[in-house]
Parts: structure tokens; sequence; C-alpha cells
């Protein structure tokens, strides 16, 4: 059976930083692509970073580049999300989610973490 579960969200001030965690199990987790989502209240979900099984190749989505970094610990099963400069439309919650290699749409997904920036 197939988990994954994020760690790490919370409530900052505009300006500071957080460090997203996303422990997997269940699927030989160097083999998938894995990618960052989040969801605001009333809005649809939305890619926020993606990495490659090796870690080599990284995406983002535009409003977050240059302020988050994905990465990857295929040893610790574990993908990261690295988020400076937060921003109060930031506030969201926070999924990772796993694809298997020849497919374009996420398989596997955690139950999400909230994170939360005040002005």
């Amino acid at each position: 059976q197939v988990q994954l579960v994020e760690s790490g969200g919370g409530l900052v001030q505009a300006g500071d930083s957080l460090r997203l965690s996303c422990a997997a199990s269940g699927l030989t987790f160097s083999r998938y692509p894995m990618g960052w989502f989040r969801q605001a209240p009333g809005k649809e979900r939305e890619l926020v970073a993606g990495i490659s099984w090796s870690g080599g190749s990284t995406y983002y989505a535009d409003f977050v580049k240059g302020r988050f970094t994905i990465s990857r610990g295929n040893g610790k099963n574990t993908v990261y999300l690295q988020m400076n400069s937060l921003k109060p439309e930031d506030t969201a919650i926070y999924y990772c989610a796993a694809r298997e290699l020849h497919k374009i749409e996420y398989d596997y997904w955690g139950q999400g973490t909230q994170v939360t920036v005040s002005s």
C-alpha cells in the first residue's frame, strides 16, 4: 500500500521560510517522479513543482520560480519543498504526489499539509 505523508506546514509571516517534507512508503521511490501541488480555498488544485526520478530535472510554476526549491533524497524516500520569501497568496493546502514514469497524471497523493502566510 502506497503512503505519502507530508509534514512541515504551519503559520508563518510574509517573507518567512518553510520546508515541507513528504515521506513515501510502499513503492520503489527512486523510480517515481514526484510533485508538489497546492489548493487554496475556492480555487483549483495547481502544480507547484515537479522533480524527475533521479532528481536531475525539475519544474517550477511561474508563481514560485526563484522562491521555492524541490529536491529529493532517494535514500530516505523523501521529497522536499523549500519555500522562501513566502507571500500571503501562497496560503494553501500543499500535497505531494507520485506518478509512474510512463504516465503524465499522478497516481498517489498525500493527505496534505496546511501552509498559512499572514501579511
